[in-house]
């Protein structure tokens, strides 16, 4: 006997890294889901081993223009979430950022769903608090490299804020830091993905400033199992929610292990620390432990082996 309710459910950047996992979860929790994907960072073979599936479709669209579905439940994950990319097209990153919530949000608002909004460590800048919490204000540059990506998720909170405050609007907004596992795109430039793969081919791995910036890494299965649990909380938790590994890291601590998992013969070569890079990055999870009982379970060493091996199959295979 079935002790759970089948929900028709559309993820936006379903064929991205994380949105593939995300499909993946709620297909085995029994739903139907509908991935929507323009492909621009996305990839069709990350979502492969789904299509054919009765209960999973797939829908290329760009969600800057409007979207017209029935549908229970939301995840707007729709945006390149990786600096090669989103600064690739920075004005496309906007849209994407912008029309894309006000589309997926008046779309939930027409049919009544439920909808979470993918947001960002990046909303914090380059904090001058630490660890982050979600009531910091943070600390962008608004005409930077970088915030096309910044300010375009901020922008996006603040539509998804004012559709709950104005239209009553069920919404979840959760802001991830530094999540990485398998399905990551192998030239995306985030810090996991280019050590992996310069060390499976005994390049230098590059190291930016002097690898004292610190990052918190999430394993994708654990953020997958804080955003599912979020998004069935009571309408009146909208969020924000910091979602992400509280345990800190150097860039250099990161690169020692991947060379020491891979068993790499790669030296650390040394290059200039990117425009407005942040210096510290780690969450403060007291919220999403309080209401969820949540906190990732992967330690850095179990989730790079997993992520390492991922790689190692898409070299053998490509």
């Amino acid at each position: 006997m079935r002790t759970w309710t089948r929900k028709r459910v559309v993820v936006t950047g379903g064929a991205g890294f994380l949105g593939s996992h995300l499909c993946e979860r709620l297909l085995a929790e029994g739903h139907d889901v509908l991935c929507v994907d323009n492909l621009f960072s996305g990839n069709r073979d990350n979502i492969a081993h789904l299509e054919g599936r009765p209960h999973f479709e797939f829908m290329r669209h760009d969600v800057t223009f409007p979207l017209y579905l029935e549908v229970d439940e939301i995840y707007n994950l729709a945006c390149p979430a990786s600096p090669v990319h989103y600064q690739h097209d920075p004005v496309q990153t906007t849209k994407t950022n912008v029309h894309g919530a006000i589309n997926m949000l008046g779309l939930a608002k027409r049919v009544k769903a439920r909808i979470l909004q993918a947001s960002t460590s990046e909303v914090y800048g380059d904090p001058e608090q630490h660890p982050q919490r979600e009531d910091y204000w943070g600390h962008v540059n608004p005409i930077g490299l970088r915030a096309c990506y910044d300010e375009g998720k901020r922008c996006a909170e603040t539509l998804f804020f004012d559709y709950y405050r104005q239209h009553g609007l069920a919404v979840k907004v959760i802001r991830i830091f530094n999540t990485y596992g398998p399905r990551m795109h192998p030239n995306d430039g985030r810090v996991v993905s280019n050590f992996i793969v310069q060390a499976l081919n005994n390049e230098p791995i590059t190291i930016y400033g002097d690898g004292s910036q610190t990052r918190s890494f999430c394993y994708v299965d654990d953020l997958v199992t804080g955003m599912m649990a979020f998004m069935k909380t009571p309408d009146d938790c909208p969020g924000p929610m910091n979602l992400g590994n509280d345990h800190e890291f150097t860039i250099l601590q990161l690169a020692q292990k991947v060379i020491a998992l891979t068993g790499s013969s790669s030296q650390l070569v040394i290059k200039p620390l990117p425009s407005d890079d942040p210096k510290q990055r780690r969450p403060d999870i007291t919220y999403a432990r309080t209401l969820l009982g949540w906190e990732p379970k992967v330690q850095l060493d179990a989730g790079l082996v997993a992520t390492i091996d991922y790689f190692k199959k898409l070299f053998q295979t490509g």
